[in-house]
């Protein structure tokens, strides 16, 4: 089992310095890359507070600057806000400032909110044949000169500069649906795959769908399967209570976003009431705790042994869900000093 972190700069008002917020997010890292992570997760995200992150490839040049061995991932571009000779060369030059240590993820977007800002009139679930177009074009962009007249973008030949230092940069593809598992296991891609707040079940159904994915394939599969789950460890029940407190939080907001309920006021979103998010029983207290990698050391290791027993190559620490600086540190701390030695 392989581990991995995604972690986004997030305030959830006004009170949180953007400078400490900063400083904080790259300790995360540093932690990371020292205990033996394997590779580090910026997202997309725009006009957004609690996912402060306009252009992943400058959160993953900083973090490069300042580590040494942890593989830098983008998690994940929307390619439907690119042009492809930008989003290569921009994912290049990382590749190039890191040594080589470039992952590029490709999605299909969340919120259509953004869209609606960032690409009007597209419908976030058409965004998918933008990523479709865009996987093969950008590695075509990385070997040399190429021209494209297709559904999206049209352009004379042009080249990628800089190209890779890897002869072949890992490619990961966003993966629920399952078009998106079949596109990802017919290009040979990795894929990462995030239930939510959605019980086991939910996982175990992704892994049906790549099963599927790679029989449809015949049976030819080279890549990895990543699974992200929000992860908190905890040793105390003032920091249990803290985590359940700020999921719960953050899932209103989230809520609103994905939903378009509610208002999103200098870059932060309300809250919608609990109670009208779809399935209530995604926010449940007790529910959270089972679903989520919530608990003690103990038992986080018994949740990821059970996602290693699903066939999950790397399991994705997700750090980022409003809590306290110190409680996201201690349960970092305790993740790898207690649960990472329990997969060697």
């Amino acid at each position: 089992m392989k581990f991995h972190l995604a972690i986004n700069l997030e305030r959830m008002d006004d009170s949180a310095s953007m400078t400490e917020v900063r400083d904080h997010t790259l300790d995360m890292v540093k932690m990371a890359d020292k205990a033996g992570f394997e590779t580090v997760w910026a997202a997309e995200h725009h006009a957004l507070e609690m996912t402060i992150a306009p252009n992943p490839f400058q959160l993953l040049t900083w973090w490069g600057e300042h580590t040494d061995n942890i593989r830098l991932g983008c998690g994940v571009a929307n390619a439907a806000y690119w042009h492809p000779i930008n989003l290569a060369g921009e994912a290049a030059m990382v590749d190039l400032l890191s040594g080589g240590r470039l992952e590029l993820g490709l999605g299909s977007g969340a919120y259509q909110r953004e869209f609606d800002r960032m690409k009007p009139g597209l419908a976030q679930p058409d965004s998918y044949r933008y990523m479709q177009e865009m996987l093969p074009l950008v590695q075509a962009l990385w070997r040399g000169d190429v021209e494209h007249d297709g559904d999206y973008w049209q352009f004379p030949s042009a080249t990628s500069c800089p190209k890779p230092l890897q002869d072949n940069v890992p490619m990961w593809v966003a993966a629920r649906a399952p078009v998106t598992f079949d596109y990802g296991v017919a290009h040979n891609c990795n894929l990462m795959s995030w239930p939510l707040t959605m019980p086991m079940s939910e996982a175990e159904a992704y892994r049906t769908r790549l099963d599927d994915a790679i029989a449809k394939a015949g049976g030819e599969w080279a890549g990895q399967w990543a699974l992200m789950r929000h992860t908190s460890v905890w040793d105390n029940d003032a920091d249990r209570e803290t985590t359940l407190t700020a999921v719960r939080n953050v899932l209103g907001k989230f809520g609103n976003l994905m939903m378009k309920k509610g208002d999103v006021v200098n870059g932060f979103p309300t809250s919608i009431p609990l109670a009208e998010l779809e399935g209530n029983v995604r926010v449940d207290p007790a529910m959270l705790e089972e679903n989520l990698s919530f608990g003690t050391a103990a038992e986080v290791t018994r949740k990821v042994r059970a996602y290693e027993s699903l066939g999950v190559d790397c399991y994705i620490y997700y750090a980022s869900m409003g809590l306290p600086q110190d409680v996201q540190k201690r349960s970092l701390e305790l993740f790898i000093n207690e649960v990472m030695p329990e997969f060697v």
